[in-house]
């Protein structure tokens, strides 16, 4: 019965260590930036959203319109982002969960008529839908 016990213990040591260094290896990252002028385009796992023309259909998710635009760092920072770049044509924010700290970059680009958006987490394979929750949140913080 004690090995049993050992056995339990040593994998839950094992299992919230692991969940430790996925949330420190989150932290030390940053948001990838533009790539060719548009934003990156999202893994094949299902934790990131992308409006980009080169999004899938599993990823895709509706731009912003452009009267956003001059709204979005203050919106950002009062839903509890970071943000961390602002170019004439570029935003990158952070957010982290709340009790491991994961951090999910979410990005903006300026472009002709709309504003694209990208919200990816850094590490981990499934988000449960956050970062298309947290797009949905902003667009409607957003009046869209």
């Amino acid at each position: 019965m004690k090995i049993v016990v050992l056995i339990i213990a040593a994998l839950l040591i094992l299992g919230v260590g692991f969940f430790v260094v996925l949330s420190i290896k989150s932290r030390t990252g940053t948001a990838l930036g533009l790539v060719d002028g548009m934003l990156a385009p999202c893994p094949a796992s299902p934790n990131c959203v992308l409006s980009e023309a080169h999004s899938d259909d599993d990823h895709r998710i509706e731009p912003l319109p452009l009267s956003v635009w001059a709204k979005l760092p203050d919106i950002l920072s009062k839903e509890g982002g970071v943000v961390v770049k602002i170019t004439d044509d570029y935003i990158a924010s952070e957010f982290s969960t709340s009790l491991m700290k994961y951090v999910d970059d979410v990005e903006f680009r300026k472009a002709e008529d709309v504003v694209h958006v990208r919200s990816a987490s850094r590490v981990g394979h499934s988000d449960l839908g956050a970062n298309r929750e947290r797009i949905d949140a902003l667009r409607t913080k957003l009046g869209q």
